[in-house]
């Protein structure tokens, strides 16, 4: 059976080349924007935060650049804001309509902090009421874990930040980053039965451990609290891989399952030493190492552009394998808090 979803994993090419073709001005001018401000704040909920965590630490590892990550409630409550502070505040949303997100855009307005919204529609009451709105062009999005807008919108974060950084090899990863649309759609196409046959492996678990360091910390937050919960209804944990030792040790055991996404990174020492830990425990694991994917010139920060493609088709056919549909919900827009 054929879901919605794999039409929309399809279309990411696509909707990245659009993109970045009818939004280069825009992002131009934000990242002009960014390199004067002393503090830039990132906000968003769900697969959107996790794009934010992503380039976040992806920038810790290699720039000045001070970035602060908020999910839309927290974001609202920060004490900490100042009226007509040196900062900009970027809002990630794919409906921009959430309303935990669209809250903290307009508190920041509050206190004269310029906004951006990144949204997947135009019309949406974020891209009407932010400053600057940077429209990814990923059409129409059913599935509730997001594809295409996961792409979309980290390339635009990408585009703005690492432009507006002190990167010394920055050039070399914007021109990467407009390679990434071919190189997915490579990728999709190379790494479908494999992870169509993982699937089919670990159909029969609960609950997987998810873990990464650096900019893939953020792609395993989105592989736990989107992917494995909302899209195949699986119990799942994100941590950095840096933390294995404080908590998921403890419960580190045979045939328990465990994903680990490596790219070499220089934090990924102790990745390495966390892979060999449960290795020895006989843990069931899934590892994704960059060096199987890529050429060894391809930016490592842009690790999740590559780790999505595999970790989609997995999500996928997990789903189906359970009966489920990878696009569908049970809660979520459905029901709201009393």
């Amino acid at each position: 059976m054929k879901y919605k979803m794999y039409d929309e994993i399809m279309e990411q090419k696509d909707a990245l080349i659009k993109t970045f073709e009818s939004e280069a001005s825009v992002l131009d001018k934000i990242s002009s924007l960014v390199e004067e401000k002393d503090n830039i704040y990132l906000v968003g909920c769900g697969s959107s935060i996790s794009t934010c965590y992503s380039v976040r630490d992806a920038l810790a590892s290699c720039s000045t650049l001070n970035v602060s990550v908020y999910t839309g409630f927290e974001f609202n409550y920060n004490k900490k804001l100042v009226n007509d502070e040196n900062s900009i505040a970027i809002f990630t949303s794919q409906s921009g309509e959430t309303g935990d997100t669209l809250t903290s855009l307009r508190r920041a307005k509050e206190f004269n902090v310029p906004t951006v919204s990144i949204v997947n529609e135009p019309e949406s009451t974020m891209a009407k009421e932010s400053d600057y709105s940077v429209v990814s062009r990923g059409g129409r999005e059913t599935a509730i874990l997001g594809t295409k807008t996961y792409v979309t919108q980290l390339a635009c974060l990408y585009q703005i930040l690492f432009k507006a950084s002190d990167y010394e090899n920055k050039d070399k990863l914007l021109e990467d980053l407009k390679k990434v649309p071919y190189l997915l759609d490579e990728l999709l196409s190379s790494t479908h039965d494999e992870s169509k046959k993982l699937a089919e492996l670990f159909k029969d678990e609960e609950i997987f451990y998810c873990l990464g360091s650096g900019p893939n910390f953020g792609l395993s937050y989105k592989l736990a609290m989107t992917m494995f919960m909302e899209g195949a209804l699986k119990h799942a944990c994100p941590l950095y891989a840096g933390e294995y030792r404080h908590g998921l040790i403890e419960r580190a055991e045979k045939g328990v399952p465990a994903v680990f996404l490596n790219s070499g990174f220089e934090s990924d020492v102790i990745t390495d030493k966390a892979i060999a830990f449960s290795e020895k425990l006989e843990m069931n694991l899934i590892i994704y190492y960059l060096s199987d994917y890529v050429d060894d010139d391809f930016d490592k920060l842009l690790s999740p552009f590559v780790f999505i493609a595999p970790l989609e088709w997995f999500i996928y056919y997990l789903a189906h394998y359970n009966n489920e549909d990878p696009g569908s919900t049970r809660h979520i827009g459905k029901v709201r808090y009393d």
